[in-house]
């Protein structure tokens, strides 16, 4: 009987079979990392350079080519090639780091994503290979003299897929059990005339034993003329089967500390040892070496023109008798079929056959490729990292007054969804919440278990702040873990028809130290405004928001009030949710509904001796620069910061009050206490069938908002909505203790150096940020329904409801991805290669953010984190 993919996650989660032991758990760049890094400044770019990653050994990961390896990294696999011409082999991506980049790190390789199932039982890969060689000095020497002004230089700017010469390498993974992997590796020469490849499918060790985490060196030993044994204390023993190759290869995962330091090797089987071999042909060295613990039969074929060749192997906890030939093929194919009639699934959980186009079931499930390929493990342990292993040299004393030095009870050894296994080979907290939405989609326990893993002792802070990612545990980023809790759970009720409600008690405490954390933190003068720094919009301001205040005051930022006000309206909505279960929890659901009153109270609130986020002239929300004389600059930058305070709505069904009588009374109190004394309300109630709108913006600012929301020439743009109004393409300057700051609406890659300059958030496109917009204007729109109308675009005479405005914003954002009539699509911009050559023509690459004029693909190209909520999307557009 084949397995189906859903029986396999069943089977998974009742602890019958670990699935998801094996996985795409290994990163596309360990070089230049923060854990790699041990360095007196913290110079991780510099520190361990890519120069360095073929001869050194990472203390902390592994990294490699459309890659795998256990759920512990303890055996590692990947592919490596060579074209003959290639100074080095290619085992690792390349690309610039932050310095080298005119617009910070970038990778410069065209790889893809192309199929994953939840369990990984199939995957496939494809990365782009020049038969020249591949320019690592073209690309480095024009990426350093361009500035910021001008567009990055890219792979493909440098001729090298000129008349299709290069090779497709297709990676392939089928499992055929919980342990048995079988691999596919497919080379395609896509030139017309016959080429030379080297391929070195390569099986590893992580370097556990030299930093004393285990007691025995691992060894991968010779078997035969077609397998090896590996053998491992804590993972077992494997068997690695591999058709006929043209030799063995064995070496050491070890460092070349000649190359490296300029010191003796003890021996010549080092890391970097198959380089020496195949690069310079001098294979001698390794003829007798039968053992080591990194290990590559070698591959040397010469392809015809428009061929291809194809090779085998196989990775088994059990010896397998036949280990190719039919059987092998078989599993191939029904796991292909299993992961076709999966995805089949999810369209047709959207709406009848035909409802989603074949174009847009081919981005869907790129994206959704892409959001479980960049499953990661990760790991870092904070004591050891900043104190130094035993028997090692110890990191410098600066270290322990350094980067996240107030974080030593961090200790993370997980698979982890990471925002891009490249440009962001860790984890961002906020970019990870939104992950868990269309991972819920595929996996819900997966995703479930994401979030409650960051809540956990080992994670969260002792004083409940949530760690932001290994640049800097401590910076603050927007509280969105409680919105994407709700989101998962809701999407696996609505699949499965059942409430996960220890899911959400078990979250909410945890939340609710986090919360804490917010309120006694962030709010600096106790009046329900907060702060919070640049809350993840890295450049959004005319100065950064998280370093020194211009003039000594302190901003109060209507983002970090909204973000506020929203995780209120997220904690009540959760309670109210457990308290039909669990009456006890009616008593902290009312605590959260004041608690929302008392914010927005707050940013709406006039008076003579306050001062508004509300600019009724203008019409929008700015943040307020407090000075320390008692004044106040407004700081009148249309963006996303105003719009955000958008996010914040939540309708309360009646049918639900009804269950809630203490709530249901205790509201009413408050309403009525509030009403008397002429206070502030947020609370709207619809006469007809007795619903609730909790909103943080009152009707007629909504309308406001709205008008300039879906403007053209402010911020509506053809896909989606900028984080800057274009009304700002002249600049903004404000002027505070004597000195100019100032900004300009920038549609593409930013201009300035903030925060790395490798992300904009003054014109482009996000995401995110969209989505959450979308999702607000359809809880407004259940609410109001026919009766609110609003025109769309703005100023175009057409009138619209807002469920149909989210629907058009939707189609807007899906439409990036999207062939035209010419069959071109906006994410790829110029780039004519993806129009004309049939071999690019349906691939997909899932930006990190889209030009504010073009919807160009800009920033990390592989970021299908949080872009993957295009697969959500396309499964919701109607």
């Amino acid at each position: 009987m084949k397995q189906s993919e859903q029986f396999r996650l069943q089977e998974h989660y009742s602890a019958q079979k670990n699935w998801l032991k094996w996985g795409p758990y290994l990163s596309e760049r360990q070089w230049g990392t923060v854990r790699e890094d041990y360095s007196p400044n913290g110079t991780a770019w510099d520190y361990f350079p890519h120069d360095h990653a073929r001869s050194r050994v990472y203390r902390w990961g592994e990294d490699g080519i459309a890659g795998i390896s256990d759920e512990m990294q303890r055996i590692c696999f990947a592919i490596a090639l060579w074209n003959g011409k290639d100074p080095i082999l290619k085992e690792r991506l390349y690309g610039m780091t932050g310095s080298e980049g005119n617009h910070g790190e970038d990778v410069k390789e065209l790889y893809y994503y192309l199929d994953n199932t939840p369990s990984h039982a199939y995957m496939k890969h494809l990365y782009k290979y020049p038969q020249q060689a591949f320019p690592y000095a073209d690309l480095q020497e024009q990426n350093r003299w361009r500035d910021r002004n001008q567009a990055e230089f890219e792979l493909l700017d440098t001729g090298i897929f000129a008349n299709n010469q290069y090779w497709d390498v297709f990676t392939e993974y089928a499992k055929g059990s919980e342990d048995d992997l079988l691999i596919q590796i497919t080379v395609h020469n896509r030139f017309s005339e016959s080429a030379e490849l080297h391929l070195l499918p390569t099986l590893w060790m992580r370097n556990a034993w030299s930093f004393g985490l285990m007691d025995e060196k691992p060894e991968i030993r010779s078997a035969g003329k077609n397998e090896v044994l590996l053998q491992h204390e804590k993972a077992g023993q494997y068997h690695f089967y591999f058709q006929d190759p043209a030799l063995q290869l064995f070496t050491e995962n070890e460092n070349n500390q000649e190359r490296l330091w300029g010191q003796p090797n003890p021996t010549p089987f080092v890391k970097d040892a198959f380089h020496r071999a195949v690069v310079q042909g001098q294979f001698e060295f390794l003829a007798d070496k039968t053992s080591g613990t990194k290990f590559a039969p070698m591959y040397k074929v010469q392809v015809a023109g428009g061929e291809k060749a194809v090779f085998q192997l196989r990775l088994s906890k059990n010896a397998v008798k036949t280990p190719f030939g039919k059987g092998f093929d078989q599993i191939f194919e029904d796991r292909k079929l299993e992961a076709d009639q999966f995805y089949q699934q999810i369209v047709a959980e959207a709406g009848p056959s035909g409802k989603i186009s074949a174009d847009r079931q081919n981005i869907q499930r790129q994206a959704y490729a892409g959001m479980l390929w960049s499953k990661q493990y990760f790991n870092i342990d904070m004591p050891r990292w900043l104190d130094g292993d035993p028997g090692q040299i110890p990191p410098p004393e600066s270290r322990k007054k350094g980067r996240n030095m107030h974080w030593r009870t961090l200790n993370n050894e997980d698979i982890i969804s990471m925002p891009d296994k490249w440009e962001y080979p860790w984890y961002a907290a906020w970019d990870l919440a939104f992950h868990c939405v269309p991972l819920a989609q595929l996996d819900a326990e997966f995703a479930k278990s994401q979030l409650v893993l960051f809540l956990r002792e080992w994670y969260m802070h002792p004083n409940g702040q949530l760690p932001a990612y290994e640049w800097a545990f401590g910076d603050v980023n927007p509280p969105v873990h409680a919105w994407a809790c709700l989101q998962v759970y809701q999407i696996d009720k609505a699949k499965t028809g059942k409430e996960d409600i220890d899911f959400l008690k078990k979250v909410f405490q945890k939340l609710l130290i986090n919360f804490t954390w917010w309120v006694n933190r962030k709010d600096q003068q106790g009046n329900n405004v907060f702060e919070g720094g640049f809350l993840g919009l890295d450049n959004i301001g005319v100065f950064d928001r998280s370093n020194q205040i211009p003039g000594g005051g302190y901003l109060e930022q209507a983002d970090g009030t909204a973000w506020m006000a929203m995780y209120c309206l997220n904690m009540l909505e959760m309670a109210l949710e457990i308290a039909q279960h669990d009456a006890s929890f009616e008593d902290v659901a009312t605590k959260f509904f004041e608690h929302f009153t008392y914010i927005a109270e707050s940013l709406n609130r006039i008076g003579h001796d306050w001062t508004s986020s509300w600019d009724k002239d203008e019409s929008f929300f700015y943040d307020i620069l407090a000075l320390p004389d008692g004044s106040y600059i407004p700081l009148k930058v249309r963006s996303l910061v105003g719009l955000s305070t958008l996010f914040a709505a939540y309708v309360l069904p009646k049918e639900k009050l009804a269950k809630l009588p203490d709530f249901t009374k205790r509201m009413r109190w408050f309403q009525r206490y509030r009403t008397d004394n002429g206070q502030y309300l947020v609370l709207e109630e619809d006469a007809e069938n007795g619903n609730i709108l909790l909103s943080l913006i009152p009707k007629e600012r909504l309308s406001s908002l709205l008008d300039a929301m879906l403007d053209e020439n402010e911020f509506l743009s053809p896909g989606g909505i900028r984080s800057i109004s274009k009304i700002h393409k002249d600049g903004y300057y404000v002027n505070i203790d004597g000195t100019q700051f100032g900004l300009q609406y920038e549609p593409g890659e930013s201009t300035t150096g903030l925060f790395g300059g490798n992300s904009n958030w003054r014109g482009p496109v996000w995401m995110p940020m969209n989505y959450l917009l979308i999702r607000a204007l359809g809880t407004y729109g259940t609410f109001y329904g026919a009766g609110y109308m609003t025109e769309f675009p703005a100023k175009s005479g057409n009138q619209i409801d807002l469920n149909q405005v989210a629907d058009a914003l939707s189609k807007r954002l899906i439409s990036i991805f999207e062939k035209d009539e010419h069959g071109h699509r906006a994410v790829n911009g110029d780039e004519k290669i993806y129009t004309e050559n049939p071999h690019f023509q349906d691939l997909i690459l899932f930006y990190e953010y889209f030009h504010g004029d073009t919807a160009k693909g800009i920033g990390a190209s592989h970021q299908t984190g949080w872009t993957g909520l295009v697969a959500d999307l396309i499964g919701k557009a109607v």
